[in-house]
Order: C-alpha cells, then sequence, then structure tokens
C-alpha cells in the first residue's frame, strides 16, 4: 500500500489517512512491528520512480526553458535579479544551487521565499538536533528496556518496562522541547530584526504603501470631511477615499470582457482567412493568392441571438458596437462618482510624510480631531499595504457585517475539518469494493468486470480522487476567506494559513495518529479535557511505525515531482497549442510566472515539524526520517525559487512568524503524550517532571507573545527616529566590519571565547545562534542587508501615479488595446482602421501569423509590447 503513495499527488497522504494507516495498526495490534526489510519494500518503488522523474528531468530541462528556467532570461525579470543562467551541460544547474543559496533568493527575488527556505533549514535544524540528543540516550535505553519487541519496534518507547529507565524520556524531553522553545524565540527576534531592517532601509521606508495606513469603517464625521490633516493629524499629506462603486465594476468587467471577445473574434477571422489563404496557395502551388472579397466575408464569426432559431449577425461589428456602448456607459458613471462628493466613504487611505509618522498612526499615537473617543475612532487599520494586494469588493462593507462574515466563515471552516472524514471515507470503501460486492446483493456485479477494470478501480481511482478532492481545500479556504471581508489579499492568505494549519493537525495528524475520525474524538476532548494525555499515550505510539515512511516517502516523491512539475509542463503545451489563441493570452501565458500560495505551503511543512517534535521521546527514529525528507523538500524547493518560481504576494515575513508560533504545537503535543504515558506506568516522578515542563511551555508561550508580539506588529518610536536622524547613505563595507565589531563586544560568547582561546571560526556561528539579541539587532541586520545590496534607490512617483495609486481601479482602468496579429493579406490593418473609426484603441505591432497560422508575438522584446504596463513599486 505505502508504496503506491509516491505515484500519488501529494495531498494524498493528506486525506487518505484512514485508509494507509488502519493497515499499519492492525498490524501493530497483531504483533507485526516496523521492520527494516517492510520499510525497505516501501521505500525502494518510491526511490526507483524519483531517480526515474529526475532523469527524465535532466533529459527535458534544456528543451523546456519557460518551465524550468523562466528566471534565467524572462525579459519582465529585470537583468539585476534574473538567476545566472546555469548554461547548456545537463547538471549544471546543481553548480547553481550550491554557490547562489539562500541570500541569492532574498536579493534578487522575494523577503518570503527567502524566509520559507530559511523556515525549512529550521525544520531540518530541529530534526537533526534532536536525532543527535535523542539518539544516543534513548535508543540504547529504549533497546535495553526489556520488552519483548523485536526490530525497529526496541528502539521505540513501547519496548521499555520499568518506572527508572523513564527518566531517560523525561530528561530528554526537558533537554530537546527545551531547544525547539529557545530556537523558536531565537527565530522569532532573529526575523524581527531582519524585518526591521527591510522596513526601515531607504527603499522599502520610502515607498508608498509604507507611509499610508488604511482606516478601515472610518467615523461619520471623517468620512465626510476632506479636510485630511483635522482628521487624521497634522502629519497627514492626502487621502483617497472608498466609495461604493457596484455599478461602475460591473460595468466596468463588462467593458473588458467585450473587449477580449472583440479580439478573440477579430483573431480567429484572421486565421481563418490566412487558412484559406496557404490552402489555395498549397492548391495552385504559388505563394500570390488572391481571395475574393465574397469568401473573406464568408469567414467571418457569426454570433446569433438564440443558438437554435436566431438570425445571425456579423460577431465583430456587434461585439464592436456593443464594446463602444458599454465604454460611454463607464465613462458617464464614473463622472456620475467623481462629480458627486457626497457619497458614503466606507474606508480611507491616509499617505502620511514619514514612515515613522504612519507608524504612530498606525497604531493610534496620534490625536484625532473628531468628535468621537478615542478608542472608538477608528475600528480598524492596516499598514503597509500595496495596491495591488487590495480586494477592493471588500473595503465597501461596514464593519459590523465583516464580523459577522468572519464568524460565518469560521464555523464554515470548523464544519469542513470536522467533517472531512465523511467524503474520505466514502472514497476509502471504494478501495474496498470486493468486500462490498461479497456482501451487498445489488453489487454482485462488480465482480463480474475484467481484472485490469477491477484493478484501476480499487487502486488507481481512490488515490486519484481523494488527491483531487484534497487539492480543493486550501482553495475552498481562500474562497471563504475573501467572501467573508478580509480587505487584502495579504490577510487572506494569512487566513487560509490558520485555517489549513488546523486542518493539517486534525485531520493529517490527530486523525492518524488516533485511528479515529475528528466527530469522534473532537467532542470527547471538549467534553473530557482530563483525558487528552490518556488519549494521546493510548493510540500515539501505535501510529509511530507509519511515520517512520511517511517523511522519506514524502520527501522522495513531492520533491521529485516538484522539481520534474509534469503537470505544468502539459499544461502549458496543450493550453498553448488549443486555448490561447490571441497575442495577449500567448503574452500572458509566456510572462506569469509559478506563483506560491503561503497559506497552502506552510502548514504541510509546520504539520511535518510538529510530528516529528511530538515523536521525538516516543519514537526517536521518527527524526531521522524527517531530517531526510525535509532536507529534499529543501533542495527542491531551494531550485525552483532560483529557477522557476516568481512570489506574487508578499506578507513580508508573517506567514514565517505564524509557522513559528504553530510549531509550538508539537513540543504541546509531545508533553501531553508524555504526561499520559508515564501516568499509565504509574511513574511519578517523570509525570511530574513533564508536568512542571508542560505549564512552564505555557508560561514560555504566554511571555514570548506578550514581549515579541508587539515588535512583530510594528515598528519601535525609538528606532524610527534614530534611523530620521541618520544620513541616508547605504553603509560602506567597512561600516558593515564596525557593526558586526561592535557585536563582537557586547558578546558574552566572545569573551568566554577569548579566555579559552578558542578559534574564532569555531566562536563565531556559536555567539550568533546564542545571543540573537546581539548578532539579529538592527545594525547588524541592516550591515547584513546592505552587504547584498538590498538598498537600492528609493522609487520616484509622479503626480498621475501619486493621484490614482489608492482609487478603485474601475475609476481609473481604460479600455484594453485590442491587440491583433499582423497577417499576409494585410487584412489586421483594416481591423484596426475600423476599430480607430469606432473609437477603439487597437494595433497589429510585434505580432503576427506564421505559415501554419499560429499567432506569433515579439518575445526578445516584451516591455515594448502594447499590452506591456510598467508598474509603479507603492
Amino acid at each position: 500500500m505505502e508504496s503506491q503513495v509516491f505515484f500519488t499527488a501529494p495531498e494524498r497522504w493528506d486525506t487518505e489517512r484512514s485508509h494507509t494507516f488502519n493497515k499499519t495498526g492492525d498490524n501493530d495490534k497483531s504483533g507485526n512491528g516496523a521492520s527494516l526489510p517492510a520499510i525497505i519494500a516501501a521505500f525502494v518503488p518510491s526511490f526507483v520512480t524519483a531517480i526515474l522523474f529526475m532523469v527524465v528531468f535532466v533529459l527535458i530541462r534544456r528543451h523546456h526553458q519557460r518551465i524550468y528556467a523562466p528566471r534565467t532570461y524572462i525579459d519582465l525579470i529585470p537583468e539585476k535579479d534574473r538567476t545566472p543562467s546555469s548554461g547548456t551541460a545537463r547538471f549544471a544547474w546543481i553548480k547553481a544551487l550550491a554557490t547562489l543559496g539562500d541570500k541569492f533568493i532574498l536579493e534578487h527575488s522575494s523577503l518570503d521565499a527567502y524566509l520559507y527556505l530559511r523556515f525549512l533549514r529550521t525544520a531540518i535544524f530541529i530534526c537533526f538536533i534532536g536525532s543527535c540528543i535523542t539518539w544516543p540516550i534513548l535508543f540504547p535505553v529504549n533497546a535495553t528496556g526489556g520488552g519483548h519487541a523485536s526490530e525497529l519496534d526496541r528502539l521505540g518507547f513501547g519496548n521499555v518496562h520499568g518506572h527508572k529507565r523513564l527518566y531517560a524520556h523525561a530528561v530528554v524531553a526537558w533537554l530537546f522541547f527545551g531547544f525547539v522553545m529557545f530556537l523558536i524565540a531565537r527565530e522569532r527576534l532573529w526575523l524581527i530584526g531582519l524585518r526591521q531592517a527591510w522596513y526601515l532601509s531607504k527603499t522599502k521606508a520610502s515607498r508608498l504603501s509604507s507611509r499610508t495606513v488604511l482606516f478601515l469603517d472610518p467615523p461619520k464625521h471623517a468620512s465626510q470631511n476632506d479636510d485630511v490633516q483635522a482628521n487624521f493629524g497634522d502629519e497627514s499629506k492626502q487621502q483617497w477615499a472608498v466609495i461604493a462603486t457596484h455599478e461602475l465594476d460591473h460595468l466596468v468587467g463588462s467593458r473588458n470582457s467585450k473587449a477580449l471577445e472583440l479580439e478573440s473574434a477579430e483573431v480567429t477571422f484572421l486565421r481563418n482567412v490566412n487558412k484559406k489563404r496557404s490552402k489555395l496557395a498549397k492548391d495552385n502551388d504559388s505563394d500570390n493568392v488572391e481571395i475574393n472579397i465574397e469568401t473573406i466575408q464568408s469567414l467571418r464569426p457569426v454570433s446569433k441571438q438564440y443558438y437554435v432559431t436566431g438570425e445571425g449577425t456579423d460577431a465583430i461589428n456587434h461585439l464592436r458596437d456593443s464594446l463602444k456602448e458599454t465604454s460611454h456607459k463607464v465613462e458617464e458613471s464614473r463622472e456620475s462618482h467623481l462629480a458627486h462628493g457626497n457619497h458614503t466613504r466606507f474606508a480611507i487611505f491616509v499617505e502620511y510624510a514619514t514612515q515613522s509618522a504612519a507608524q504612530r498612526a498606525y497604531r493610534g499615537r496620534f490625536k484625532l480631531g473628531l468628535p468621537v473617543p478615542p478608542n472608538l475612532a477608528v475600528q480598524f487599520r492596516l499598514i503597509g499595504v500595496s495596491p495591488s494586494e487590495i480586494i477592493w469588493d471588500n473595503l465597501t462593507m461596514p464593519q459590523t457585517a465583516r464580523i459577522s462574515e468572519k464568524s460565518i466563515a469560521n464555523l464554515l471552516i470548523a464544519a469542513l475539518i470536522i467533517f472531512w472524514s465523511i467524503p474520505t471515507a466514502f472514497i476509502g470503501t471504494v478501495s474496498n469494493v470486493n468486500y462490498l460486492a461479497d456482501r451487498v446483493e445489488w453489487l454482485h456485479w462488480i465482480k463480474n468486470l475484467p481484472q485490469p477494470i477491477l484493478g484501476l478501480l480499487t487502486g488507481l481511482l481512490p488515490p486519484l480522487l481523494t488527491s483531487l478532492l484534497a487539492s480543493y481545500v486550501p482553495n475552498i479556504m481562500r474562497y471563504v476567506a475573501k467572501k467573508s471581508g478580509e480587505p487584502t489579499t495579504v490577510s487572506a492568505e494569512l487566513q487560509v494559513q490558520a485555517w489549513y494549519y488546523a486542518f493539517q493537525l486534525i485531520q493529517v495528524f490527530f486523525v492518524t495518529a488516533l485511528s479515529s475520525s475528528a466527530t469522534a474524538f473532537i467532542p470527547r476532548i471538549i467534553n473530557q479535557p482530563h483525558e487528552v494525555p490518556t488519549l494521546l499515550a493510548d493510540n500515539l505510539p501505535k501510529s509511530s511505525n507509519f511515520y517512520l515512511t511517511y517523511f522519506i516517502l514524502q520527501g522522495l516523491g513531492s520533491s521529485a515531482r516538484n522539481i520534474l512539475n509534469y503537470s505544468d509542463l502539459f499544461q502549458y503545451i496543450l493550453w498553448d497549442m488549443f486555448v490561447n489563441q490571441t497575442p495577449r493570452e500567448k503574452y500572458n501565458q509566456y510572462t506569469n510566472l509559478k506563483g506560491i500560495s503561503w497559506g497552502k505551503l506552510y502548514p504541510k511543512f509546520t504539520n511535518f515539524v510538529i510530528i516529528a517534535i511530538a515523536y521525538s521521546c516516543i519514537s526517536p527514529l521518527v527524526l531521522g526520517f524527517a531530517t531526510i525528507g525535509l532536507s529534499l523538500f529543501y533542495l527542491s524547493y531551494l531550485h525552483n525559487f532560483l529557477f522557476v518560481v516568481q512570489p506574487k504576494l508578499e506578507t513580508k515575513g508573517k506567514c514565517y512568524t505564524r509557522a513559528l508560533q504553530q510549531i509550538l504545537s508539537g513540543v504541546y503535543v509531545g508533553e501531553l503524550s508524555l504526561i499520559g504515558l508515564f501516568s499509565l506506568r504509574r511513574a511519578t516522578g517523570p509525570s511530574i517532571m513533564t508536568a512542571v515542563l508542560f505549564f512552564g511551555t505555557i508560561a514560555y508561550n504566554v511571555v514570548m507573545n506578550r514581549y515579541l508580539g508587539p515588535l512583530e506588529d510594528h515598528l519601535p518610536d525609538d528606532l524610527m527616529t534614530a534611523e530620521e536622524v541618520e544620513e541616508e547613505e547605504p553603509l560602506l563595507a567597512a561600516e558593515e566590519g564596525e557593526a558586526v565589531e561592535r557585536a563582537h563586544d557586547q558578546s558574552q560568547v566572545q569573551r568566554l571565547g577569548q579566555r579559552l582561546h578558542a578559534p574564532q571560526q569555531v566562536i563565531d556561528p556559536i555567539a550568533r545562534f546564542f545571543e540573537p539579541h546581539i548578532y539579529a539587532s538592527h545594525k547588524v541586520m541592516k550591515a547584513f542587508l546592505a552587504s547584498h545590496a538590498f538598498d537600492l534607490e528609493p522609487p520616484e512617483y509622479s503626480e498621475e501615479e501619486l493621484r490614482t495609486a489608492y482609487m478603485n481601479p474601475s475609476l481609473t482602468s481604460k479600455t484594453p488595446t485590442i491587440w491583433l496579429p499582423k497577417d499576409e493579406a494585410g487584412l489586421s490593418k483594416k481591423e484596426v482602421e475600423d476599430n480607430s473609426a469606432a473609437g477603439i484603441k487597437s494595433t497589429d505591432e510585434r505580432a503576427w501569423l506564421d505559415k501554419k497560422s499560429r499567432v506569433v508575438f515579439d518575445r526578445d522584446s516584451l516591455r515594448e509590447l502594447p499590452v506591456w504596463k510598467k508598474s509603479a513599486e507603492y
């Protein structure tokens, strides 16, 4: 069963847990534990398939650069940010992975991409150090524990008899869980220093979004008063009010759709004529072929008001008139919205003179000139919002409605998580259809099916259905988040991360580990919370064998599939051949690089770490397998971020912060499991030790969130004041060295190392690890960013860009330019003239039809194409 996992999508492991685990669990109960031959039997087929995938990747990579290396040459990526080409050698990309590394991604791609790779490295480090702590102590203790377990089960908790040996597990829990808590705190401190340096860099601090605060649901007085300084403080400069534009939004959407329909109809017409002309040229064996007007007219697309009986009309002329009429309605509606200043203002964007002023406004530390109590003046604020992130429909939602929608959304997602076992259980019955056919009379016909079909029905169909179903879970959550009133795509993605984390923890971990459905164990936990340790102690050890292969199979299967990425390859080829037919569609397909969904990606690997930590003292072998699996994932994502992926969503490190906090769930589960196991063995001493650790973990969690939470949310006043006093010049190499030297002078570890005469190359990494408050300070992180040419020239904005920055695109967007391909008959010129006569901007520049009537555009000059628009760096 497990050997089949590799051939299916990764999500199958996220949902078909009960079916897979029940077999493992049954084996455990019958006395058949984890054996090395069984693990090898599951490992070998997946390893062979992974090697096959990598061989295919190496063979086809050079022929499909758009799929496997677009970041090395796509013109829309600035040349300074492109990944250096790895050349034509088949394995040159491996050298690029080794030489470029994570810091190249920080400098040339995305802060979030860099932090995600750091998250994977942190996860690997936790599992590796966990192996170093647990294996030397617990393996000998467990192996000689006096139990009757065999093979690999001898290394687990279940082989230990007697109370005294359990002190080893309690001590290891203190060591390892303490290390995990220290590492989480260290990473949060490091991230605070990095984000402060990142936010306060000259490039980021001068961006409009860094100086703009979004006030959701402002008081009525502010909504009706245009005096921005009277309402939002003396340091405010200008405001953009959000008004309801639902009718206009509909008209603009209709206008854009009609423009694309017209473009598609005209391209179809040009291709039809070109195909006819090529056919006549081939029949007459001559390139100089003329087509009469009647034939050309007969090739024009026809539209009908009714599909069957309607009278046919010229589709191009009809769409042209319709587009002209809709564009006129858009302009009338805009004039109406802009002329009347008495519209209700549902939200207000306010620009401030400096970043520090915006931060003070964000935290409410300024006096509002509003006739309402200060704590009620503005209910919710956001800062650092880029115009491209805004969900405009949700900004017109009253705050009371937003709160209600959010509550309903939480209930819907809770129901989805709890009752997810129902569809997966139904699919699981398909794999046991032979059993059902023997016992259900009306299903006897299934046994008469040919063996190959029956094999597909029971073997291939269930995992395919499960994978397909599971792949929609994050998408469903994202849809619900956006419909529930989240104001930006970033806040929606953070909500997806929170929900999908709960889904992973409950459905992927607990349902498998407890060998029970969520509908069964969640009510028990709610009604009898004191039984949680016993519940975990009864079930977690039984499922440990399942996770021995879980990590290595996931690492092999998904990492190789990540790199080969055959689904994107097939989709690109098929869409290019059969779906995308206009120059615009070809251009969009070519230039839209693969993005990444942080809300979907983080929870899966957060759950990996949680599982590894939870089993660290019960089945330490899991940590080693998790280290290998996560390392393979790290290499695959490093490759993709360097060569393939262009992140489109910037959470500015918020996803990493949340993932670090969520990892602590593994510590809680591990501690509760040990408390339950020690209680079942009546081991009082180890139970007390672990209980103290558990309550200490709670105190640690509360204190860390209390003191680090504000620093993760906003910038300190004293830090911003110091930055404004300093000269706005990038750090020189000498200044970078001075920052590090000052850190050395403050370091206690450095002083101790000097007294012990320890080598500097040994002391430096130790000091950096144990003293993040020094080596991850703002000054040091600022020098770190400056050393990687991160702090570039600040962006400049035109008056028009500033005026329209935070205006709803429906109020400013223009009718899309109709982009046609040139044809040899010259008909594209006439279509452009006809469109221009109707007031529709059109062109046939830099696109043409080839000899096979396929649309081609100029890929060497993407920035000169008619559909390219320079985006302001807000």
